[in-house]
């Protein structure tokens, strides 16, 4: 049985530091950094936090409707179990080398270095608006995020992402293990220096993406304003659903497209009888 505090207002660095089993109901935090560092079992109501480092070496805490402050920077670092329900994070830098995070309808309007080298994520209805969203973090499981902001998921590993909108320039640079599904990818240079990469169902808009991949699988996709595409990518297996602009120098596998405008094949720089083309494809 949690102790329960309502309507308080916490001020002073580490106002309630390593706090245990409490239940908050319109809680404020303020003028004091750490409020509730290394606390567990922790429940969240209609609450807000006004100053940095809210919530750090936390274990077991869930927030519903809690509100995080521009000024609440850095807010969730090393924690682990937490679970975010309807809550409005408004502060940057939000989540680092932190574990078993769980979002649900949460809005990241200031998500620049958000969710960095972290564990285990779910994200469900997610609204985020920053750079680098998702750095070499692992383990990852999305639905329904719209994402606004470059570099998203840099040196990420075994990501799944369904039904989401991203935004995003170099997105999924350096990953590892990742299939999108049912999905809108917008941004330049896709998906550089990947190893096993799937993309299914999505729609796909990116200048010289989907390049140095090594395992690249696209099923039912379309590549619009997609230019110079598959450059030094290997085993590839792609079934594209309309015209490609342009294929430039991929290095093995199967491309079918319902046409290609340009082919660039340099027979100084690439073995052309590693990969074969098919155009006519349909879905």
């Amino acid at each position: 049985m949690k102790k329960i505090l309502e309507n308080g207002v916490y001020t002073g660095e580490r106002a309630l530091f390593m706090s245990k089993g409490v239940h908050f109901f319109n809680a404020v935090f303020e003028d004091g950094e750490s409020p509730l560092k290394e606390s567990s079992d922790i429940d969240l109501d209609n609450s807000e936090f006004r100053w940095k480092y809210p919530l750090w070496y936390c274990r077991n805490v869930k927030c519903t409707k809690v509100g995080f402050l521009e000024t609440a920077r850095s807010g969730i670092w090393y924690t682990k179990h937490i679970k975010m329900i309807d809550c409005n994070i408004e502060a940057p830098k939000t989540f680092r080398r932190s574990e078993d995070i769980d979002l649900i309808s949460v809005q990241l309007p200031d998500a620049s270095e958000t969710l960095w080298k972290c564990k285990g994520v779910k994200i469900n209805h997610v609204y985020a608006r920053g750079d680098y969203f998702g750095l070499n973090s692992e383990n990852i499981e999305v639905e329904d995020l719209y994402l606004d902001g470059n570099y998203c998921f840099d040196g990420g590993k075994n990501i799944i992402i369904r039904n989401s909108t991203l935004h995003s320039k170099d997105s999924f640079w350096n990953c590892e293990n990742v299939t999108v599904i049912n999905s809108t990818i917008v941004g330049e240079y896709l998906a550089w220096n990947c190893k096993n990469i799937t993309f299914i169902n999505c729609k796909i808009t990116s200048h010289q993406g989907l390049c140095y991949i090594e395992g690249l699988k696209l099923i039912n996709c379309e590549l619009i304003d997609t230019d110079l595409c598959f450059e030094y990518c290997s085993d590839i297996d792609a079934n594209i659903i309309n015209v490609i602009d342009s294929i430039k120098n991929p290095t093995s596998g199967v491309i079918r497209a319902k046409g290609v405008k340009e082919l660039i094949l340099e027979e100084d720089k690439i073995d052309i009888s590693k990969t074969k083309i098919i155009v006519g494809y349909e879905n």
